[in-house]
């Protein structure tokens, strides 16, 4: 769902250079000549655009099809399929009946629907949310959890991957089961941070269900798609049998074969599965403040507070509306979202001064991640198209740069993260760093251009900074002189970077780690290596008594660790590589490994006594007791470390 569990950072890469030729390709199409009038957005002038980009995006980036939709003063102005929705059988897309996955687009749904029950007084956004459940969330912060925060993301909630996608009906889970059985803790207080939340629009959709007396799907089919003429959508999984025939395959690679039809267990966040041309009529109600033709789902008032920018963590950037997030651009106000499942990407875009809308859906993952690329660039092409922003006068460096740069400079993680289950070591590897240059331009690692070189950014107004090759802002928030907040407008405004703390910084955690497992291989590789050589020479084995025992346990406590790490790295690489992998089927493998770190907690206290009983040696060397303490230091650093990184954890809840 928007940018699932993994960092939105991956964008980047072989596949973003093959699309900033791309963008070169289409520079006539695209670029304005000074002074010059963008051209009109008509039909004709836009479907000459998008088969001049589209097509050569989707086999620069190996993604099968795609559907691009257009709505403009209360019509359609353009809806074309592009590609191929079953490779195989050479069946086209089409925009009218071909069904895509979209993922957290489909949390609109859920948030319609809430405020189709606000607007009825059935819902009050400022009301605890404990009043509309069956079953408590435990507080956080001494502050309950509302609405309005749920579809704003800051109920604080942590990151969770677990059951979200599966790949068989034998881990689909009702949504009453998930959220029961998965209830995230709070690392913020209600209302102040974003953290984008899969839980908590689920969340949303559950108290729908409650509150309406309707099981979520059907309520949403008899409220929003049947009215809006939404035929060929659907929140069932499976499809329905009438529908299953019209959806898409999803691919990894548009060359390759096509996967399983993803089951989402959180369907209020992103099971829907809807045509093109359905979306383009959602766009066209909410443009017209809910209404189509003679159908209203929302009243006017209740439409312009749902898309009424309602929190900023990094102001002047956008920031979130209620369920929307605000993604204003060249002057105009725009509300948008994004979705992602592991092979269907999506983005819908609301310009609603230009009562214009924009809907773009692939079918594939792609090259290096090439999907969730193309719809990005393919929708800010048609901005900078039709919609440029108006000449601005040059924007001198501040003469705060070198200071503010200072304050900025350090490690920093994403506000939507892990940090008390068994992929918090995920997160930890993945912090960012913000470096300062000396002519005082910031660098963020990760944030690159389409050619993939690393953007570089400078300060034009307090702590708001410019790319030095584009239009995009990099803003911080800052409280009391210490940066609370960094995040930037051309990224969905649904997380911030925070800064790591000392007592959570990779760049001592890591070092450690590595020595310390490199100082436990080398000491179990020792043992067997030199039992062989003294077979080989005729020596026998010189220690004796204690000092054999601590020999041979500390030894074996290093084995211990190392198959410890080693089995729950090797393990969550391989859940992480494969996000159906996530359905808990796996969970015997970790709470084995978690046994194998309980067992090697004797290291804590099997280290040190090793150290006193070579201490106590008169015949030990120097090097032998060197050895000795660097091998108990490794042995409580690996335990502890374990513990504080989570993954020596009792619990399987991730």
């Amino acid at each position: 769902m928007v940018a699932n569990w993994k960092s939105r950072f991956l964008l980047g890469g072989v596949a973003a250079l093959g699309l900033a030729g791309m963008s070169v390709a289409q520079a006539p199409l695209t670029a304005q000549a000074a002074g010059q009038s963008p051209p009109a957005l008509t039909r004709a002038d836009l479907e000459a655009f998008l088969d001049g980009i589209v097509p050569y995006a989707l086999e620069r980036g190996d993604v099968a099809g795609a559907v691009v939709v257009v709505v403009k003063d209360g019509q359609v102005l353009l809806q074309k399929g592009y590609g191929y929705a079953d490779v195989a059988a050479k069946t086209r897309v089409s925009p009218e009946d071909t069904l895509f996955r979209t993922g957290s687009v489909g949390k609109l749904f859920t948030w319609t629907a809430v405020m189709h029950l606000v607007e009825q007084h059935k819902i009050d956004l400022d009301r605890d949310v404990n009043d509309y459940l069956d079953f408590k969330i435990p507080p956080a912060f001494g502050k309950p959890i509302t609405m309005r925060e749920l579809m704003q993301h800051t109920a604080g909630f942590e990151d969770h991957a677990k059951h979200i996608f599966v790949d068989s009906t034998r881990y689909q889970l009702s949504v009453e089961r998930f959220l029961k059985e998965n209830i995230p803790p709070g690392i913020f207080p209600p209302g102040e941070v974003p953290a984008y939340s899969n839980y908590g629009a689920t969340l949303a959709g559950y108290i729908v269900e409650r509150i309406s007396g309707e099981p979520y799907a059907q309520y949403v089919e008899r409220h929003i798609f049947a009215p809006l003429g939404m035929d060929h959508s659907s929140l069932e999984q499976p499809l329905p049998t009438t529908l299953a025939t019209h959806m898409s395959q999803g691919y990894d690679l548009g060359s390759g074969p096509p996967q399983t039809f993803e089951l989402v267990n959180i369907s209020p966040a992103g099971g829907a599965a809807n045509t093109g041309a359905d979306m383009g009529r959602f766009m066209l109600a909410h443009l017209n403040d809910g209404q189509l033709g003679e159908v209203r789902i929302l009243e006017p008032a209740t439409a312009e507070l749902m898309h009424r920018q309602s929190f900023q963590a990094t102001p002047p950037l956008p920031g979130f509306a209620l369920g929307f997030y605000h993604e204003d651009r060249n002057g105009h106000e725009v509300i948008a979202h994004e979705g992602d499942t592991n092979f269907f990407h999506s983005n819908l875009e609301l310009l609603l001064d230009e009562h214009v809308g924009f809907f773009i859906a692939v079918n594939s993952l792609g090259k290096d991640g090439a999907g969730g690329v193309i719809r990005n660039a393919v929708f800010n092409e048609f901005a900078d198209r039709y919609f440029p922003a108006p000449p601005t006068g040059p924007e001198p460096t501040l003469g705060s740069a070198h200071r503010d740069g200072a304050l900025l400079a350090g490690d920093y993680h994403l506000s939507r993260r892990m940090q008390t289950n068994l992929l918090d070591f995920v997160y930890l590897i993945g912090q960012t760093k913000i470096a300062q240059a000396a002519d005082d331009t910031l660098t963020v690692a990760g944030t690159n251009t389409l050619g993939g070189a690393t953007k570089r950014w400078r300060e034009v107004a307090p702590f708001v900074w410019r790319d030095l090759d584009g239009h995009d802002r990099m803003a911080a928030s800052v409280k009391d002189g210490v940066v609370t907040a960094v995040w930037f407008d051309e990224t969905v405004p649904a997380f911030v970077l925070q800064r790591v703390p000392g007592a959570r910084d990779k760049n001592w955690i890591l070092p450690l780690l590595g020595v310390s497992l490199v100082t436990l291989l080398i000491a179990a590789v020792s043992w067997p290596v030199g039992a062989m050589l003294r077979r080989r020479y005729g020596s026998a084995f010189a220690l004796t008594g204690s000092r054999a025992v601590s020999y041979r346990l500390v030894r074996i406590c290093a084995i211990v660790d190392l198959v410890f790490v080693g089995g729950m790295l090797a393990t969550i690489t391989y859940i992480g590589s494969k996000t159906t992998a996530l359905d808990g089927s796996n969970d015997w493998v970790l709470r084995l490994f978690q046994v194998v770190g309980a067992i090697g907690l004797v290291g804590i206290l099997v280290g040190p006594w090793n150290v006193a009983e070579i201490w106590r040696d008169r015949s030990a060397g120097w090097w032998a007791k060197a050895g000795a303490i660097g091998l108990a230091v490794a042995l409580i650093a690996t335990s502890v470390l374990g513990w504080m990184v989570h993954l020596l954890t009792l619990s399987l809840n991730y």
